[in-house]
């Protein structure tokens, strides 16, 4: 059995016109992805953001009409169309072809199902790429976890913001800490981070929390790998969670961004120098 995959690049605003069509036309599923590694990562809730320039790809089947496909899509956009056949394989473990056990720092590593670590010293994270984001692959989510192996987290209670797949949390907790309150405003990230750490054995030191829901005090350490506009925003929230001396570990920054995301938290914080890394930066700071 086989498929056919369509493909065609478009303007920004023509991506949503070009989905409604392939649906029309017979399409399994749509998707929309980066055609020019335009930098994007989690939108703030209620957004559906697009890339200025968009890949649109039709998942059809083998018995779709490809000249009618082309026809239709040409009388209506002048993108090229791009026609791939996918030949059917076990999808669901298709992407360990990729995704191999990584380190971050001395002796953390996120490690897919299946996989072995040998290193005696290995703290390992066992995480597949799933409902929501964060696998470790992402230089925003590296950042952080070689933050994390570095740090002194033994007892501690950490908030990580924005939790995604619940990677931050988990290792968080692997490496010492004692709770972990885990906050998304997706449901599916909240979903994933449970299972994630029932998975890991944390499962009842983590707390899945829904952004906007009243968050526990008492805490020591906040993590928040989400996007600058965002950070800026919940300046005074993450703030507040925190006493005098608690840690503030911020990510998901582009270089450009760091001076506007600190100032934001300066009246309270006092940060070092950006850790810069692939075009990104993360910022650690102190409450005064």
């Amino acid at each position: 059995m086989h498929w056919f995959q369509l493909h065609l690049v478009l303007e920004k605003r023509q991506a949503a016109e070009a989905e409604a069509l392939l649906e029309e036309l017979g399409a399994l599923s749509v998707t929309l992805s980066d055609a020019e590694d335009q930098p994007m990562l989690e939108p703030a809730p209620g957004e559906t953001p697009v890339w200025e320039r968009t890949r649109v790809t039709g998942l059809f089947p083998a018995t779709a009409d490809l000249q009618e496909l082309r026809r239709r899509l040409a009388g209506r956009f002048p993108a090229e169309v791009k026609l791939e056949r996918l030949d059917d394989r076990p999808w669901e473990r298709a992407w360990l072809d990729h995704f191999r056990p990584m380190r971050f720092g001395r002796r953390l590593w996120i490690a897919p199902s299946g996989s072995t670590v040998t290193r005696k010293d290995a703290v390992v994270v066992e995480l597949d790429p799933g409902l929501a984001f964060g696998t470790g692959t992402h230089p925003t989510t590296a950042l952080c976890l070689e933050w994390l192996d570095g740090a002194s987290l033994q007892g501690r209670c950490v908030v990580d913001y924005g939790c995604g797949s619940g990677i931050l949390g988990i290792a968080a907790l692997k490496l010492g800490a004692a709770r972990v309150i885990a906050v998304d405003h997706d449901p599916q990230a909240l979903l994933a981070t449970r299972d994630n750490a029932r998975r890991n054995g944390v499962f009842e030191r983590l707390e899945a929390v829904a952004a906007g829901d009243p968050l526990p005090s008492g805490c020591d350490l906040v993590l928040a790998n989400i996007l600058a506009n965002v950070l800026v925003e919940l300046a005074p929230l993450l703030g507040a969670l925190l006493p005098p001396g608690g840690e503030l570990v911020l990510s998901g920054i582009l270089h450009e961004q760091a001076e506007t995301v600190a100032a934001a938290y300066s009246p309270t914080f006092s940060f070092a120098p950006p850790v810069r890394s692939s075009g990104w930066a993360r910022l650690d700071g102190v409450k005064r």
